[in-house]
């Protein structure tokens, strides 16, 4: 009976352990964000700008790089908003976020798009395009807190 009454502790106290591994993962925040992007293309082409993060009644700058290949040329600015899931910290936002897409505006335009960067943080954005850009490519955004 011992070693049942043991291995019954064990097991208990494995399953808390656990349960209190589980509760961090799903314990994740989310943050608003909002940031202008400048893209230039012809075929290969650059982007970058600047904006903030809000989590947990904090404001962060963060500034925005990015490249892209493919068809695309033209020049824009879009201003984007949007929310930042699955963070525990401003910093896991940082990192690089890839999406492969289509899409363009003459003139005014609005974009929507989702992307995770490699720690987990997804971006859900909506954004209002300005400017002469026509794309159908694969992009890749570097986003730094600072």
């Amino acid at each position: 009976m011992k070693i049942s009454s043991r291995f019954r502790s064990v097991a208990v106290g494995v399953i808390a352990a656990a349960g209190v591994s589980f509760a961090s993962v799903v314990h994740a925040d989310s943050g608003r964000i909002s940031f202008a992007v400048y893209k230039a293309a012809f075929f290969v082409g650059g982007s970058g700008g600047e904006g903030t993060l809000t989590f947990h009644g904090h404001r962060y700058p963060v500034s925005i790089g990015g490249i892209s290949g493919g068809l695309a040329f033209g020049a824009s600015k879009t201003y984007f908003n949007g929310t930042v899931r699955h963070i525990r910290r401003a910093q896991d936002v940082t990192g690089v976020y890839g999406a492969a897409g289509g899409g363009g505006a003459v003139g005014k335009g609005a974009q929507m798009i989702v992307m995770t960067n490699d720690k987990g943080a997804q971006l859900e954005l909506t954004g209002r395009q300005v400017g002469l850009q026509v794309n159908a490519d694969i992009s890749g955004m570097s986003v730094n807190v600072r």
